[in-house]
C-alpha cells in the first residue's frame, strides 16, 4: 500500500460570483471534525494508520470541515472526548472499529457523534472482501459523513478513474484507480489499448479503442465479466470522447479518409451521422447544451482550440475560447466547459498550461490553475469537481478542483505515463 501524501492549494478565481460555477451553500465557519481509532490492538497498525490518514484527506477534500489532524485512540462505546481539554474546540466525532472476520473480509463500524452534546447522529457498518479494496471503504464512510451532516453530495469520490498508462514503445494498459490512486487494477493489457471512456454512469461497462489490429477497434467491455464486444472499426484515428445522457449515442472522433472529425453513432440504429467536415484536425467531441450541440478541439485558426456546433440544423461552427493559442483538451458538463490552454511564457516555464472554466451562456473565463502544466480535465458527474494531471519540476500528480470551494488537492503520480483518462 503505497503512502499517501496530499497537497492543498488555493486556486486563482477571477470572478467570485458569476456563470461559470454553482457556488456550494456552506456555513461561515466550518465545523470543527475530529476522527478516533477506537480499533481493537490485534488490528494491523499499517492497516489503522493507512485508513486514518485516508478518511483524512477524504474529510479534507469534501471542503465542508475544519478537520483536526491529531491522531487520536479511543473507546468505541464512549461518545465523548473524555480526556481532553475544554479548551479543544470539536464539534463533531467520527469514530471507526475495524474488525477482521474469519474469512479475511474487514468490517468497519463508525459513529458520527454530536461532541457538543454526545448524541449519536449515525452508526454505519462497511465491508471490504480484500484489504487492498480498504480506499474505497474509507470514501464510502465520508460520503455517508456528509449526508448525515446535510451538506452537498460527493458521491463522486467512490467513482472509479479508468485510464490507459504507457508501458513500452507500442504498448499500453487499462487501469481502473479511486481517485486517489491508492488502489490499481489492470483491467486490459496485452498491445497497444487506449481512450478509455465510461460507457454509463453505474460504470459498470467502459469503451476503448484497440490499435495493432487489422483495423483500429472501438471495443465495449463489462467490467463485471470481462466479455467484450466490437463497436465499429475504421481506418485511422478512431475513438469515443462522449456518451450521451440516454447511452444510446456516442461522439467520435473518426478519420476514415486521414482527416479527424467529429461523428455521431447511434448504437440502436447503427447509424453513423458526420457532425464535422473540416479539411484539417476536429477531435474531441463533448456533448454541452442538454446535448443540443457538441463542443470539440480544433485547428481552424492554426492552432488548436475550443468550438461548438449544432448538432443537426445549423451548420455553422463557433469558436468559443479567446484566450490562449494552444487549447488543447476540454471537457464538458451541461453548459459548462473545462479546458486546458497553454499560456505565455513565465516564471513558471515556458510551458505553462492552465484550466479555465467557461459557460456557453456568458463570456466571462475563470482561471482554475495558476502553476505548471495542467492536462485532461474531467468533470465530475454531479460537475462540482474537476479532476486533471498536473505535471510541475519533472513530478506529476492527479489534481482535483473542488470548483465551489475555490481549492484544489493533488495525488502523486508513480505510475508511469498516461495516455489519457475518464472519471
Amino acid at each position: 500500500m503505497k503512502k499517501l501524501f496530499i497537497f492543498l492549494i488555493s486556486t486563482v478565481t477571477l470572478f467570485a460570483a458569476d456563470a461559470t460555477v454553482e457556488i456550494i451553500k456552506r456555513m461561515d465557519k466550518p465545523p470543527v471534525i475530529q476522527i478516533q481509532d477506537a480499533s481493537d490492538s490485534a488490528v494491523s497498525n499499517k492497516f489503522r494508520n493507512n485508513l486514518f490518514k485516508l478518511l483524512l484527506a477524504d474529510l479534507k477534500i469534501t471542503t465542508y470541515y475544519d478537520v483536526n489532524e491529531a491522531y487520536e485512540v479511543s473507546s468505541f462505546d464512549s461518545n465523548t472526548r473524555a480526556g481532553h481539554g475544554a479548551n479543544i474546540k470539536t464539534d463533531l466525532l467520527l469514530k471507526y472499529q475495524i474488525t477482521e472476520q474469519l474469512d479475511n473480509s474487514i468490517v468497519t463500524t463508525t459513529k458520527l457523534i454530536n461532541a457538543k452534546t454526545g448524541n449519536l447522529i449515525s452508526q454505519r457498518n462497511f465491508k471490504i472482501s480484500k484489504v487492498e479494496h480498504y480506499p474505497f471503504m474509507s470514501h464510502s464512510i465520508i460520503m455517508n459523513v456528509v449526508k448525515d451532516t446535510n451538506q452537498e453530495p460527493v458521491d463522486w469520490m467512490d467513482k472509479y478513474v479508468i485510464f490507459a498508462k504507457t508501458t513500452a514503445p507500442g504498448k499500453s494498459e487499462i487501469i481502473i484507480a479511486d481517485y486517489t490512486l491508492t488502489f490499481q487494477q489492470t483491467i486490459v493489457k496485452g498491445g497497444l489499448n487506449v481512450f478509455p471512456k465510461w460507457a454509463d454512469k453505474n460504470q459498470n461497462h467502459f469503451y476503448y479503442t484497440s490499435i495493432g489490429g487489422r483495423k483500429p477497434t472501438i471495443y465495449k467491455v463489462s467490467l463485471m465479466s470481462g466479455q467484450r464486444e466490437e463497436i465499429i472499426s475504421g481506418e485511422g484515428m478512431l475513438t469515443v470522447s462522449d456518451v450521451s445522457s440516454d447511452e444510446n449515442k456516442l461522439l467520435l472522433t473518426m478519420a476514415p479518409n486521414e482527416q479527424p472529425d467529429i461523428y455521431l453513432y447511434n448504437l440502436v440504429t447503427k447509424k453513423l451521422d458526420r457532425i464535422t467536415n473540416y479539411r484539417g484536425v476536429d477531435v474531441g467531441g463533448n456533448f454541452v447544451d442538454d446535448e443540443k450541440r457538441v463542443v470539440f478541439i480544433s485547428d481552424r485558426l492554426g492552432y488548436p482550440n475550443v468550438f461548438s456546433k449544432k448538432i443537426s440544423g445549423d451548420s455553422s461552427v463557433e469558436q468559443m475560447v479567446y484566450l490562449g493559442r494552444n487549447n488543447s483538451s476540454a471537457s464538458a458538463y451541461k453548459n459548462y466547459i473545462a479546458y486546458s490552454g497553454r499560456d505565455k511564457a513565465s516564471e513558471f516555464g515556458e510551458q505553462t498550461f492552465n484550466l479555465y472554466l467557461i459557460s456557453t451562456q456568458t463570456s466571462r473565463i475563470r482561471q482554475l490553475t495558476s502553476t505548471g502544466k495542467n492536462i485532461f480535465p474531467r468533470f465530475s458527474q454531479d460537475g462540482g469537481s474537476v479532476l486533471f494531471i498536473k505535471e510541475y519540476a519533472k513530478e506529476s500528480a492527479l489534481g482535483i478542483i473542488r470548483l465551489g470551494a475555490n481549492k484544489s488537492f493533488h495525488f502523486p503520480i508513480n505510475i508511469g505515463k498516461i495516455q489519457s483518462l475518464d472519471w
